[in-house]
């Protein structure tokens, strides 16, 4: 998979991208990440990316020119286009799943007030959110998503089962409890049934707390 991540700092991406997983994933050529800053795309001495708002109100909203020209320079037939913003669709385990699926993704990172609705309307596939709150910026959903999204991808992560076992991916329930050694910390003891080899069991009781730690999360909710 080829990712271009768009944005007005690229340099946010350096670190989340140069540890664990997601190195690894680049290094073994599973995906392609590039960091584009849209403020190359803007014309003008100073690089002009953002003004006011039409209408008035607070804040300052990105220019469609240099967003529009940001997005063109990379994207093909088989691109993808997402706008990261509170506005979205809330990113879920299943649109993750199908995300991972495209050839493609361009993430464009909103930042201000977000950007002319022109860039929405004339390139933008869909609009994504990570949540129902709002971030300084969208470096940080685009991190998000794509640490969400990559997981699907066969080879990345170490088990080929664990992308499908994890929280969410089975009706939305929770994933159970997990322990690993030692058998006793502190006077508290892994559950037998875990240490007894019988594999219908362990399914079986994974299942029973997933269910169990799902209803109380959705009973605190309310």
């Amino acid at each position: 998979m080829k990712i271009d991540i768009l944005s007005l700092f690229p340099g946010y991406f350096e670190s989340p991208f140069g540890v664990s997983m997601l190195k690894r994933a680049i290094e073994r050529g599973l995906i392609e990440v590039d960091f584009i800053d849209v403020r190359q795309f803007a014309r003008g001495k100073h690089r002009q990316v953002d003004d006011r708002p039409y209408g008035g109100g607070p804040g300052m909203v990105m220019m469609a020119e240099p967003c529009i020209r940001a997005i063109r320079s990379v994207k093909t037939p088989s691109s993808h286009v997402i706008y990261l913003t509170p506005q979205g669709e809330t990113l879920k385990a299943q649109k993750c799943e199908a995300l991972a699926e495209h050839e493609h993704l361009i993430l464009l990172c909103g930042h201000y007030e977000g950007v002319d609705q022109r860039v929405i309307d004339s390139e933008v596939d869909e609009e994504i959110s990570i949540g129902d709150y709002v971030l300084t910026n969208g470096c940080i959903a685009a991190n998000v998503l794509v640490d969400a999204v990559v997981r699907f991808i066969p080879g990345v992560l170490g088990h080929g089962r664990a992308a499908q076992e994890d929280s969410f991916q089975d009706e939305g329930r929770l994933e159970g409890a997990h322990y690993t050694r030692p058998e006793e910390f502190e006077g508290r003891r892994v559950p037998e049934v875990l240490l007894s080899g019988n594999h219908k069991e362990i399914d079986k009781w994974r299942l029973e707390q997933g269910i169990k730690k799902t209803e109380l999360r959705d009973e605190s909710s309310h």
